[in-house]
């Protein structure tokens, strides 16, 4: 995805004044400050810690998908690479105001895995952290246990705004009622809270949003942004500053486009592949010794004379489907769910038939009828559910987890006496 560089005058490959696009993949750090709508930037290391903050109002960091609970071969010890990234942290020079998650605090939001994530973070050396939730934190219950834990006082499915030293933040929740094939969504009655919440601030007041899901367009495919995404941020065009900042994709992508700066983070826990280089998302294993390159934090400085915004990421190291026709022999039938696909994505059976969906994958799926016939609890690797098809018909489904999942189960009547 290659992009024109013109106006280069900091010699850093960076266009300035059209629009830009920055990835940074496989845990590259970049500083970027923003000063009148204008971004400078310099490689991660390139300046000084203790240079960036000696201007800053304050500072705030930004981990992202933990999955604790997760023990694929991408990763057996979720635990300890988020006990060293909490370690960066501490270690910074200057102690950063408060902390913010953005999403995926576990992998099957079991309350053990809140538990082990809320005893880490109780080491954090910084104050307030905040919090929003990624589909993974919504499995067990709709979000209800992440909600008691994390949500008191905030709006809905778990969205609120708070205002730090001049700058107003906003959380966001997408990652509720996930449709089929789908992205991420908002909906109204959060979209309708965030235009009233915005409509009071002067145009002059610098804006940081995060939510879980990217507010962007990043890869539909994979269903990598938010399809309300653009409703939301055209309610931020008049402001000066904005800041958005996200996680889900496990990898570091920079976007600008006018007064907005988008920011996804690495995830503490596992990378993922970049768009379109594998058959699916999910767990990407590397080499040992290189994991702590691909997992890491943000750093976030303010500058208190004009809003600088100064992001700084640090690593811990510092095929088509073709459709498959009668499968029913013994009135049995199997879909395999691997590498975020349904195999064969579209089965023909006979009446009577049970069909049984089985995960290969590192990733916890379900299997949910767009039409409310069945649903199946949250599948983890090896486990599977099944389903005796009666009546015939077309039935469509997905992964509500992870909504770009689809398949159909397309069932004709048996012939008299086989059923």
């Amino acid at each position: 995805m290659a992009r024109k560089i013109r106006d280069n005058s900091n010699e850093d490959g960076i266009d300035r004044r059209g629009f830009l696009e920055c990835m940074a993949w496989a845990g590259t750090g970049m500083v970027w400050t923003v000063s009148g709508g204008v971004l400078s930037s310099k490689a991660f290391g390139k300046t000084p810690h203790h240079q960036m903050v000696k201007n800053a109002g304050f500072s705030f960091v930004q981990i992202s998908d933990s999955h604790i609970g997760f023990n694929k071969e991408a990763n057996k010890d979720v635990t300890a690479t988020l006990q060293e990234a909490i370690s960066r942290i501490n270690a910074l020079e200057h102690t950063p105001d408060f902390l913010i998650h953005t999403g995926d605090l576990s992998h099957l939001s079991k309350p053990t895995e809140f538990d082990t994530l809320d005893q880490i973070l109780t080491s954090t050396r910084t104050g307030q952290r905040f919090f929003v939730p990624g589909e993974h934190d919504m499995l067990a219950d709709n979000g209800q246990q992440y909600l008691a834990r994390y949500g008191k006082n905030t709006k809905g499915a778990g969205w609120y705004s708070f205002d730090h030293k001049g700058i107003h933040f906003i959380a966001l929740v997408n990652v509720v009622d996930l449709k089929a094939g789908g992205l991420g969504t908002l909906g109204n009655e959060q979209l309708d809270w965030l235009r009233k919440d915005l409509a009071v601030r002067t145009s002059s007041t610098p804006i940081v949003v995060f939510a879980h899901i990217p507010l962007w367009i990043v890869y539909p495919d994979w269903g990598w942004g938010t399809g309300d995404g653009a409703q939301a941020l055209s309610y931020m065009k008049r402001f000066g500053s904005v800041t958005v900042l996200n996680g889900h994709i496990h990898q570091t992508m920079q976007k600008i486009e006018g007064n907005v700066f988008y920011h996804t983070a690495m995830s503490t826990a596992f990378p993922q592949p970049k768009p379109g280089t594998a058959p699916s998302p999910g767990p990407m294993k590397v080499p040992a010794e290189q994991l702590r390159d691909v997992l890491g934090i943000t750093h976030v400085n303010c500058v208190a004379s004009n809003h600088t915004l100064a992001v700084v990421d640090s690593t811990l190291a510092m095929g088509s489907l073709s459709r498959t026709s009668l499968q029913n022999v013994d009135d049995k039938a199997e879909v395999k769910i691997d590498n975020f696909s349904f195999t064969p994505k579209s089965l023909t059976v006979k009446t009577g038939t049970t069909v049984t969906w089985t995960n290969r994958d590192d990733i916890p799926h379900n299997v949910v009828s767009t039409t409310k016939k069945f649903s199946s609890p949250v599948l983890d690797t090896d486990q599977a559910f099944s389903f005796r098809f009666e009546e015939p018909g077309s039935y469509p489904y997905f992964c509500k987890i992870h909504p770009m999942m689809t398949g159909t189960i397309v069932v004709e009547k048996a012939a008299s006496g086989t059923a």
